[in-house]
């Protein structure tokens, strides 16, 4: 069903889906950037759907109140208490480690408010986990989205991130001038 409602979406949809085959493990990280507008959300859960991935995504908590809260959670979203982001990190590394296994969507700029800095949690996470990390982006100029390559991060942070600055350069969300460069405070020293 959910594949169905993606071929629909996408065969009706302006914006082009264009996407490298994701890792055959059946479980990953699925950076979703540059995140500016709620319309991200709605392009992954069409691409995650149409490549049939168990998605789960990171939320924050008031998205999950009634009466929402069943449908997100039926989604694959994860409540995130903003005023106490620390336990992120060891909740999603205890569910890897317990055998459930999924495509976890992080939007790593935290918020469409275009902060200074992405969050390094994704990082924290790819480097607690071994699962890969898979480069989705949106791209206003061309009106393509999709999923890009699939990375192992290394443990070298600035050069993990220097692959992954390549990838987004020039891509921009879809708010345009509300897209930053992929950086994270860790790589300041």
């Amino acid at each position: 069903m959910k594949r169905a409602i993606a071929r629909l979406y996408w065969s009706l949809s302006r914006w082009t889906q264009r996407s490298e085959p994701v890792d055959p493990r059946g479980a990953g990280i699925l950076l979703g950037a540059p995140h500016t507008s709620n319309w991200d959300f709605v392009f992954m859960l069409a691409i995650a759907w149409q490549g049939g991935y168990r998605l789960r995504f990171l939320g924050k908590h008031q998205l999950f109140k009634k009466p929402f809260g069943t449908i997100m959670r039926a989604l694959g979203g994860i409540p995130v208490d903003r005023r106490d982001p620390s336990t992120v990190v060891a909740e999603v590394v205890d569910r890897v480690r317990a055998g459930e296994r999924f495509h976890l969507v992080i939007t790593p700029e935290g918020t469409r408010s275009g902060a200074p800095y992405w969050r390094s949690g994704f990082y924290r996470i790819a480097q607690e986990t071994g699962l890969p990390v898979t480069l989705g982006y949106v791209d206003r100029r061309t009106m393509t989205t999709g999923l890009g390559p699939t990375l192992e991060l290394t443990g070298d942070v600035v050069a993990d991130m220097d692959v992954i600055r390549a990838f987004y350069k020039g891509k921009t969300g879809v708010r345009q001038t509300e897209t930053i460069e992929p950086r994270l405070r860790d790589e300041e020293g």
